[in-house]
């Protein structure tokens, strides 16, 4: 089942019903969640998850990996088919929307067409609280700066740009003042130039405000710049949870591997035989530590070796050389991206902005041991995830003390 967005104004002006009277962020804990439609359907299976008090949190996946309908399960606009959700704690099963103290912000803004700025911002607080109208009109008018948006307050929707109706949608969320921000991909509908502003601009908010917040996207590249911790979803099942230099650098399995970057890593199958990685077009020899953990990690011998294309070296021989033919030449700026064949198997490499080989061109490569990831043929686990995170460790350890 595809991920759904809701379009109706009734469910935001709901959803947005966050209580005044308790603004303080809080966390949010995942036990077991488990959410089934009537077809069977499993969207979400068994996931399980804390978020800290005051965390940026990036959820990411293909289309109908679940996002959405996470994010949804702690808004109550789906039903929780088993496990729980607490925030602070506290089951919020049973609870309403509006008193679950949070604000969400949806894909395509949602604002009222007949309603200016200011209405569209102060409507939930209208509705829901017994704050004076000085209050509210303070309220939003503070917010309406803070977003940039304070001469547009008498304005309507369809007089505004795309990036300004993505503020009124940001401001009237914060205007509720929430324990929890929910965003659905909300800078999808943006032209690229503007996206990285408000990512930029999000990003300041919430470290100005400190509002835990739960935010859904299909772009990489945003959850990479933007999280303080990213989650990886597959099927509606958890992948991967951690820091985005984690996720990019240590990648718990091929799947995360392969979404979480861009060029995509490369990857070649492979066998071990003895200590040697034995591919169609190219042998690779493995120091002894690397041999042995995969050998403690797995049985088998059918394997992934992955390698990012900026950790590869163009033009480079010697040990472990690989022999590569040119066949695109992508010019990208500052850095290059050069495509090559071997024996078959595609591999992209990241070059500075002045190298430009011929099509046709027989080049050498090379990478560094430490730089490889190997993943399990059979189950895509990454056999060397353990490896890179005690060698990380070390290094931290070991980093002299910055003098005072």
């Amino acid at each position: 089942m595809s991920e759904t967005h809701d379009n109706t104004v009734d469910t935001v002006s709901t959803t947005e019903s966050a209580s005044a009277a308790d603004s303080d962020s809080a966390s949010v804990t995942f036990d077991d969640v488990r959410k089934v439609y009537l077809d069977d359907f499993v969207a979400i299976e068994e996931f399980n998850a804390h978020i800290e008090d005051g965390e940026f949190i990036t959820i990411v996946g293909p289309s109908g990996s679940g996002k959405s309908t996470l994010l949804r399960m702690i808004a109550g606009l789906e039903e929780i088919t088993a496990g729980d959700i607490k925030i602070r704690d506290e089951s919020i099963k049973g609870v309403e929307p509006q008193n679950r103290g949070i604000a969400m912000v949806f894909q395509n803004y949602a604002l009222y067409p007949h309603m200016t700025v200011r209405k569209n911002m102060s409507y939930g607080l209208k509705l829901t609280t017994d704050l004076s109208d000085d209050e509210i009109d303070r309220r939003v008018e503070e917010t309406a700066e803070m977003m940039g948006i304070g001469d547009q307050l008498n304005s309507k929707p369809s007089e505004l740009s795309g990036g300004q109706q993505q503020r009124v949608a940001t401001g009237r969320a914060i205007v509720r003042d929430p324990k929890i921000f929910l965003m659905d991909e909300p800078l999808s509908n943006l032209d690229a130039k503007l996206k990285v502003h408000m990512r930029t601009e999000l990003q300041r908010l919430q470290e100005e405000l400190g509002t835990t917040t739960i935010y859904v996207t299909h772009d990489q590249h945003e959850a990479l710049t933007m999280s303080d911790r990213i989650i990886v979803l597959k099927g509606g099942e958890l992948q991967q949870f951690a820091t985005p230099e984690e996720v990019y650098n240590n990648p718990a399995n091929r799947f995360v591997a392969d979404f979480i970057g861009s060029p995509a890593m490369n990857f070649f199958d492979v066998a071990l035989t003895d200590s040697t990685l034995v591919a169609e077009g190219f042998e690779y020899d493995l120091p002894a530590s690397i041999v042995d953990e995969v050998r403690d990690a797995t049985t088998g011998d059918d394997l992934e070796l992955g390698i990012r294309p900026e950790d590869i070296e163009y033009g480079v021989g010697g040990a472990n050389a690989i022999t590569a033919t040119v066949e695109v030449v992508e010019v990208a700026g500052s850095d290059n991206f050069v495509y090559l064949d071997i024996e078959g198997a595609e591999c992209r490499v990241r070059v500075p902005g002045d190298v430009k080989p011929d099509v046709g061109d027989r080049v050498e490569l090379a990478f560094d041991p430490t730089d490889i990831h190997l993943f399990d043929g059979r189950t895509g686990e990454n056999l060397l995830a353990d490896m890179r995170t005690r060698r990380t460790a070390s290094a931290t350890e070991t980093e002299p003390e910055e003098a005072a």
